[in-house]
């Protein structure tokens, strides 16, 4: 979500009204003190002493405009430059006339209307508030020049009115600069602002979009910030802010308490609860504090990098093999093809030549499937319907395996359950499994019986697909090197076809793991990429 655009040429309401309420605030205390000094019977002489009728009537309408003012300024009509311009010049007036009501310039009543030029210049900075100024200056001076001319027994005290109206030009002048230091000062704060809130979203945008799981826990080890990513590698729905880390993910919190007490212990991979996703998590205090920093990454992805590294050199490296032995292999099948066709062989010599033949062909079969291992970063993602997709290949096989359909079982539950695979790297993976089990299957129980079968958890999205044989399944010391590139039971193998397969499935941010099935053969199950995870080819 983004944030609200902030003006900093027109400040919130807030920044601006709200002074104009503490203004009136002011006023409403002045105006309510005059009230009872007119009203009252404290015998203030100096207050209203020359004209004590006009000093009552003046501060009674003075207390009723300023209680108006107070809910023109709540419900903010009219605008707030109307209001303050109404507000200070309505201010110099009274005060004026509560000044003539008490003896003129004399009476020291003046000095309030520096406070409402000060206050008014503030407010609205710019020229206003030199005509405030201009305008308080005038009107003490026609004050004080009608009350020469109405009581000519007054003492003139021009000199002392000058003073006054440059005493508001001063206040006026200085309030307008420090007025303008304050909007700078308002503007600047309201840019760095927005910088942190947009520095702030961007973070947040980042940290949510990141491959790598992170969450922040605070020193009671409650949960105090967790991005998406880390959400699928734990498989937790998003927890509550505080919530302690235990009831999130038992394994994680005592990993943290081991680093915790040692923050040079190793960490350690671990599958979460209800998950297949192996994760490593690394951690890291944050600033000065107690807070702590985790990282969580899935060990695929860590494999991943590794394996594209890994073909990178491997790619340099088959191109010099193909160039150095394709040739002379090629050279020697070539010879032993002429030598076969001699009709002057023996039996023996024709034998050899056989076995020419048969080893050329598995070295031959050898360097293809290390070229093809060099260009396993050419994978093209693809949105694939399980059901009508396995449909499609066990037709395929079936026909070119001269097998019956009907000894291949496909269970696809829900019927419309989908993963996003390279569809021609699937298919070299399952008839690389699916050969393996016919052959297996035929040889212990003389059917080439296979079940596939695609599901997922029930509280898990992640699909996976089981493909079953019916074989005599796999010794516990040899599933331990079953995905090791070279290794094989057979005489005729060369030991790289499930490796292929385990490579292919990492490639496409899948997995290949060997199970023992429950009716005695073997079960590879390839669980597939999380649909909640983002992921990048």
């Amino acid at each position: 979500m983004q944030n609200p655009a902030v003006d900093i040429n027109n400040p919130p309401s807030r920044q601006t009204w709200r002074p104009l309420h503490l203004f009136n605030l002011y006023r409403l205390v002045i105006a309510g003190l005059f009230a009872v000094f007119a009203f009252s019977d404290l015998n203030l002489k100096s207050f209203g002493e020359y004209n004590p009728t006009l000093f009552k009537w003046i501060a009674a309408l003075y207390l009723l405009v300023c209680l108006a003012n107070a809910f023109t300024i709540q419900l903010r009509k009219p605008s707030f430059a109307v209001q303050i311009h109404t507000q200070v010049i309505i201010d110099i007036i009274a005060i004026t006339l509560f000044m003539h009501a008490s003896g003129g310039v004399q009476s020291g009543l003046g000095m309030l209307i520096i406070v409402a030029v000060a206050s008014g210049s503030i407010l609205m900075a710019g020229r206003a508030a030199m005509v405030f100024a201009a305008f308080a200056s005038l009107l003490i001076l026609i004050e004080h020049t009608f009350t020469q001319l109405s009581n000519t027994l007054t003492t003139a005290a021009y000199t002392q009115t000058g003073l006054l109206g440059a005493a508001f030009f001063a206040t006026a002048l200085l309030a307008h600069v420090l007025a303008k230091q304050i909007k700078e000062s308002e503007n600047l704060a309201a840019r760095r602002g927005i910088d942190l809130a947009n520095m702030e979203q961007l973070t947040r945008y980042i940290i949510q979009q990141m491959q790598t799981g992170v969450a922040v826990i605070d020193s009671k080890a409650r949960l105090w910030q967790i991005n998406e990513s880390a959400q699928k590698l734990l498989n937790i729905s998003p927890p509550a802010q505080k919530t302690p880390l235990t009831d999130i993910c038992p394994e994680l919190a005592f990993q943290q308490r081991l680093w915790q007490k040692d923050p040079t212990s190793p960490s350690h991979r671990f599958n979460p609860a209800n998950s297949d996703t192996e994760v490593l998590p690394h951690f890291a205090r944050l600033g000065d504090g107690n807070d702590t920093l985790i990282f969580i990454e899935d060990t695929a992805t860590m494999r991943q990098q590794a394996q594209q590294l890994k073909l990178a050199s491997l790619g340099r490296l088959v191109s010099s093999i193909a160039h150095e032995i394709r040739n002379p292999l090629s050279a020697i099948s070539h010879a032993n093809q002429l030598m076969a066709e001699s009709e002057n062989l023996g039996q023996h010599d024709i034998r050899l030549t056989e076995i020419i033949h048969t080893n050329s062909q598995r070295m031959n079969g050898i360097i293809e499937n290390i070229l093809q291992m060099g260009r396993r970063d050419q994978t093209l993602i693809e949105k694939i319907q399980l059901k009508p997709w396995l449909e499609e290949f066990i037709d395929e096989f079936c026909r070119s395996q001269q097998i019956a359909a009907e000894l291949i079982a496909l269970t696809v539950e829900p019927a419309d359950l989908s993963t996003e695979f390279d569809s021609s790297q699937l298919h070299q993976i399952l008839s690389n499994l699916c050969h393996n089990g016919v052959r297996h299957s035929l040889s212990h129980s003389g059917a080439a019986c296979l079940t596939l079968k695609a599901s997922h958890k029930q509280d898990n999205p992640t699909p996976y697909l089981d493909i079953i044989d019916c074989g005599p399944g796999i010794s516990d010391g040899n599933a331990e090197h079953l995905f090791e590139p070279f290794f094989t039971t057979e005489k005729t193998g060369t030991g790289l076809g499930l490796y292929i397969a385990k490579e292919l499935c990492e490639c496409n941010h899948a997995h290949l793991n060997y199970f023992p099935a429950d009716n005695g053969g073997s079960c590879f199950r390839i669980t597939f990429a999380d649909p909640r995870r983002r992921r990048t080819n």
